[in-house]
């Protein structure tokens, strides 16, 4: 551009050389260089560094800038149309632009919870703009210097800006020097045992990292951070009671893991932990003489934030298969006030790639679920061979809820456990959903609501309370998700009813069936550890004063099932017969009783009533859960009324107290998912 004297000169000089001028220059290159480093360069704290010099830069000459191009523009307005006067005027327009731009983008960097990328796009387009139009008005006009003898000042005030550009980008060095940002330790401990070798240190989970080294446990935790300035608030309290959040931390977790530590060896809990505590598995905690075999921070926060969200592939095979990246960290990332908060927050948000390469579209398919959502013990773990566990996977894959290749008639995992919330997220909206749209204002629940009404409490977790709440409505099929209302079933989860006779006489044989039927369940009924989890049938039959004349699945004052109860259940057994009845899956073989509901399918429960006069007796149900009751004898009009329910808990009271070390003081508490009543009339 051409350079005009100007009062900051304090004696009469070359126009090029005017520290006005010289100072413009020196700005809009160091800006640019700058600006297209943070752009174009590799994620490094040096750029990180860049964007906060290169804000504090824009915002510092903002005013002498404006004034230089008004006094600029004010001199050379009356000279005729020509190249260099034309693009001068495409220059300063650009550059209008671009400190509009830059303006937006930096208030919202410090005061919106993200930057939009139309602006940021609009700010770089405009900069390469000006950097070129700039470029040529420049050497365009040093070339019509040259010709009027002033070439030397003009070269003169090119070095003079150069080098205060220079000395710029040289306070990128010298703070990167002052501070770097955290150095994380990716080191395994020194006593680290690979007991299948040191290409698999984290086996038998089928968990590994994208280098196939140790993660600093710092580097994958820090979830708290996320909702510190209003970013992702709401999902952080949606995250804190839910199962993910206590992976690492449930009692009954916590209580087996050390058996098996003990049992095996402390390595051998690797297994586990892929699933639920892979910064601890990560950073090499799950080693010997570690109190509790986890790391602060596996231990509070489970499955954090940055553990999904760092995941860059998964394999349907289950026990944890996936590979995890160790996400960058942004200076001050883990400051969760003060100065080095709101510094963090606005490099987020200004220099938002880094954050955005976290893992986001990966959610939308059930097969990144799978990887923990499925279940496996093997030769390596049981000592004899494969045996499938839990999976929830393969169920829904298999079920009606799936037709490949047509979402609008398919129900997902994250349709049902991650439904839409109402959001102020930044992350909220998404157009690549079939249902969804950019501006819905919604995000996806991270409280992963399924069955769990036990452990939240146990931990007195924040958000305990109405995450309970949540839990027994869903097992009541009382949530409601509107997006997928038209292709979910209504009612409850299983639906349960009674088959009887409308009325018996005394002494006549009849039968009375009970019948179940999965209703709106994406996979088996129950699912996950069927040995620790209980769902039964509670039968009873009263006469019209409200006596009990027949009662089958009723709980004893110690909270025990009564025997001969039916339940869906499955009953493990070691190589030796012996039942699995501690969730020391580590022995298990195969199983030797399994009972529960397909995704659509039924079962039913026989109970034979004789109705003879006399007292009430009962009898144990046998092997093809057959129940026989007696009536008492009745008078004209009496009636029986028969109520089946359904119900649940998530573990049973043997292992509660096995876990908690005698006899426990509490019970998980039972959930009610479904009804049944029929009146029968006994004649005379």
């Amino acid at each position: 551009m051409t350079l005009d004297h100007d009062k900051s000169c304090p004696h009469p000089c070359s126009p090029w050389k005017a520290r006005l001028a010289v100072g413009t220059l020196a700005f809009l290159v160091a800006e640019t260089a700058t600006g297209l480093a943070i752009r174009f360069a590799p994620f490094h704290a040096a750029n990180q560094w860049g964007v906060l010099i290169h804000t504090v830069l824009g915002l510092g000459f903002l005013v002498p800038v404006l004034i230089y191009a008004f006094r600029h523009w004010k001199h050379y307005r009356t000279q005729a149309v020509s190249d260099v006067v034309l693009l001068g005027y495409i220059a300063v327009t650009l550059l209008a632009a671009c400190l509009v731009s830059g303006i937006v983008v930096t208030a919202q960097a410090l005061f919106a919870t993200k930057t939009s990328a139309m602006w940021r796009d609009a700010h770089l387009l405009t900069t390469v703009g000006l950097f070129l139009s700039g470029g040529v008005h420049l050497v365009l006009s040093y070339l019509r210097t040259r010709k009027v003898g002033d070439a030397r000042s003009a070269r003169a005030g090119l070095v003079q800006a150069g080098g205060l550009a220079v000395a710029a980008c040289l306070l990128v060095g010298i703070a990167l020097a002052a501070y770097k940002g955290r150095q994380p330790v990716n080191q395994l401990p020194a006593d680290y045992r690979y007991l299948y070798g040191k290409d698999r240190p984290f086996a038998p989970s089928l968990a590994r990292t994208s280098t196939g080294g140790a993660i600093d446990s710092q580097s994958l935790a820090g979830s708290e951070s996320c909702g510190t300035s209003n970013c992702h608030k709401e999902i952080v309290e949606e995250w804190r009671p839910s199962a993910h959040r206590y992976a690492a931390m449930d009692t009954v977790f916590l209580a087996i893991q050390e058996v098996m530590a003990k049992q095996n060896g402390p390595e051998s809990t690797r297994y586990c932990a892929g699933c639920h505590d892979p910064i601890s598995l990560f950073s090499g905690t799950k080693n010997i003489f570690v109190e509790n075999l986890t790391s602060l921070t596996g231990y509070q926060e489970g499955i954090s934030c940055l553990v999904c969200h760092a995941i860059q592939k998964t394999d349907v095979r289950g026990n944890a298969n996936y590979t995890i990246m160790q996400p960058s960290e942004y200076l001050w990332q883990w400051d969760t006030e003060g100065a080095g908060r709101v510094a963090r927050d606005f490099l987020i948000r200004a220099y938002p790639a880094e954050h955005n390469r976290l893992s986001k579209r990966m959610f939308k398919t059930p097969e990144f679920c799978a990887a923990c959502h499925k279940q496996f013990i093997d030769q390596e773990v049981n000592r004899v061979g494969w045996v499938q566990l839990q999976n929830q996977y393969d169920n829904w894959a298999a079920s009606h809820w799936f037709t490949k290749g047509n979402s609008q008639k398919t129900v997902e995992c994250r349709e049902c456990h991650m439904p839409l919330a109402r959001s102020l997220d930044p992350a909220a909206g998404d157009s690549a959903d079939y249902n969804r749209t950019a501006g819905d204002g919604k995000h996806r629940s991270h409280r992963f609501v399924a069955a769990n009404n036990f452990m939240p409490g146990v931990l007195k977790l924040n958000g305990a309370e109405e995450h309970t709440k949540l839990t027994e409505q869903w097992l009541r099929g009382e949530f409601a998700i509107p997006e997928i209302q038209k292709k979910w079933a209504e009612g409850p989860i299983v639906k349960i009813s009674i088959d009887a006779p409308g009325s018996v006489k005394p002494g006549e044989r009849t039968a009375l069936r009970v019948m179940l039927a999965s209703n709106k369940v994406g996979h088996d009924f129950p699912t996950g550890p069927l040995d620790m989890i209980q769902s039964w049938i509670h039968l009873t039959v009263r006469d019209e004063q409200g006596r009990t004349v027949f009662e089958s699945g009723r709980r004893d004052q110690d909270h025990f099932i009564e025997p001969g109860s039916f339940l869906f259940k499955a009953e493990p057994v070691d190589q030796y017969g012996n039942l699995i009845d501690r969730h020391n899956l580590w022995e298990m073989v195969g199983v030797r009783y399994r009972r529960s509901l397909f995704p659509g399918y039924a079962d039913f429960v026989d109970y034979k009533l004789d109705c003879p006069s006399g007292s009430p007796k009962t009898m144990r149900g046998d092997e093809n859960t057959s129940f026989q009751f007696a009536a008492p004898g009745s008078k004209s009009g009496r009636k029986l009324q028969v109520t089946a329910r359904l119900l649940y808990r998530k573990i049973d009271q043997f292992l509660l107290n096995y876990v908690e070390g005698g006899k426990s003081k509490r019970t998980a508490p039972v959930v009610e998912i479904a009804r049944a009543e029929r009146t029968i009339e006994v004649q005379p």
